[in-house]
């Protein structure tokens, strides 16, 4: 498998498939935050609801069709971010946590989950920071 290829696969997966599973988490904590500030009839509702996540994902958008560059922008970020949160941190949580209790196949499938992210968030990083600096 030549550079390009690997280059593209980590590329996708960082900004692709990640993206999918992330924006909704992270898109709840702020939905229910605002839906805090309506009266409790009104936020209990489905319509409220729904029309909430739809005026923000509306609204994200507006916002991605407007800024230059928020493609490559945010594949930088998920590069870094989504990998970080998504692989890394778990397992060096875990592995944090449980200490000695971690039998060595858990140890060891933890490690490679944090080298397989790293290896990862780095060519990606450098894919995106490539793209961007074509851009330019």
């Amino acid at each position: 498998m030549d550079f390009d290829t690997t280059r593209g696969l980590c590329k996708l997966f960082n900004s692709r498939s990640l993206t999918f599973h992330t924006y909704a988490l992270l898109m709840n904590p702020l939905a229910s935050a605002i839906e805090e500030l309506f009266p409790a009839k009104v936020a209990r509702s489905n319509w409220c609801f729904i029309t909430l996540r739809i005026a923000l994902v509306a609204s994200s958008v507006c916002i991605a069709l407007s800024i230059p560059f928020f493609g490559l922008v945010m594949a930088l970020m998920g590069s870094v971010l989504c990998i970080l949160v998504s692989l890394i941190l778990p397992s060096l949580c875990f592995l944090m946590i449980s200490g000695s209790k971690a039998t060595t196949t858990q140890i060891g499938l933890s490690i490679c989950i944090m080298v397989l992210g790293i290896v990862c968030m780095v060519v990606g990083t450098y894919s995106s920071l490539a793209d961007i600096a074509n851009e330019l």
